[in-house]
């Protein structure tokens, strides 16, 4: 017998056990994929029609036959996974590749509904069985088997729990944005006056509005209005009839002064047209020269005003 005849015979025995494992988890994988969409199903659809009651014996039936599919998995590596020696063992190795599995499936599941991409329907489909063939690779005593299941099974946490998580996020927030930028022609925001910021935006099909409050909270000492909306008009005009309170007039470059004498003081309306909007800012503390210089100071919304405003959770979709 020459020498080469023992490393020959490893080397067989190796493949046959590296073949042998990869049809073990092949299996599993298929056997899982189509067995847990079809018991997911069932067990929804007889939630549905009969409460949690008619959901029990949809599992009575159900999970046994899963495990008896993983059982039936383990067979053609009785002889490589100590395991799946006997019929006994192969059953106890089954429920335990099942619950593991089944965890790893409800995980995913979870960061589904968070929003994680998880591609198509058949994508996820396909991955249904993934976590099963995790599970049973883990019980096979070969190294590459369970660095391959630690690698599937980290990269599998890294997406849903970090990558997943702020992708979804991401387009969140871009259809949002998109969801705000419908009507870019009424959304202009004017600099806060001195001693002011924006307490608040609201996007509406009507227009768009921003609130200028103090800054000093819990003191109202100063409020400004701002309203954007489309123009209706070649220039604004004063209502007719006009309120005994109300004194309005419109200058020569088109802009309206409304007046409104109140007792203890007065409130003050600016309109004017810019560009394809019609704008109007109203104060009962700020003075005209005061809402001129906001006026003034109107420009397209940024996005980088618009993101903060979403940060700092100061804009919504009004009426």
């Amino acid at each position: 017998m020459s020498a080469g005849a023992p490393a020959d015979r490893l080397h067989a025995m190796t493949s046959s056990r590296g073949a042998l494992t990869a049809l073990h988890l092949f299996l599993v994988w298929a056997a899982m994929t189509a067995a847990v969409p079809a018991l997911a199903f069932g067990l929804v659809a007889s939630g549905w029609g009969g409460g949690v009651g008619a959901m029990v014996p949809v599992a009575a039936l159900g999970v046994p036959l899963a495990v008896g599919l993983l059982a039936t998995a383990a067979i053609p590596v009785r002889t490589v996974v100590p395991l799946c020696g006997t019929t006994a063992q192969r059953l106890g190795w089954a429920v335990l590749v099942f619950v593991l599995g089944t965890l790893g499936v409800l995980a995913g599941l979870a960061a589904y509904l968070k929003g994680v991409d998880l591609g198509s329907d058949g994508t996820r489909l396909v991955l249904t069985g993934v976590p099963y063939a995790v599970a049973a690779a883990f019980f096979v005593p070969h190294r590459w088997a369970r660095l391959g299941a630690s690698a599937v099974l980290a990269a599998g946490v890294v997406y849903g729990a970090l990558v997943g998580p702020a992708q979804a996020q991401q387009r969140q927030n871009e259809a949002e944005v998109a969801r705000y930028r419908q009507n870019p022609e009424v959304l202009y925001l004017g600099d806060a006056p001195p001693g002011m910021e924006v307490s608040r935006a609201r996007v509406g099909p009507a227009g768009f509005g921003v609130d200028y409050r103090s800054l000093r909270a819990g003191y109202d000492l100063g409020y400004v209005g701002l309203t954007v909306r489309p123009a209706l008009t070649p220039t604004p005009r004063c209502p007719e009839p006009g309120e005994e309170t109300v004194t309005c007039t419109v200058d020569a470059h088109g802009e309206m002064t409304q007046i409104r004498a109140f007792p203890g003081g007065r409130g003050v309306t600016l309109t004017r047209r810019h560009r394809n909007a019609e704008v109007s800012v109203t104060s009962e503390t700020l003075p005209e020269p005061g809402l001129r210089r906001l006026l003034d100071t109107l420009h397209p919304l940024s996005d980088t005003e618009l993101e903060q405003l979403m940060r700092d959770k100061k804009i919504d979709h009004g009426t």
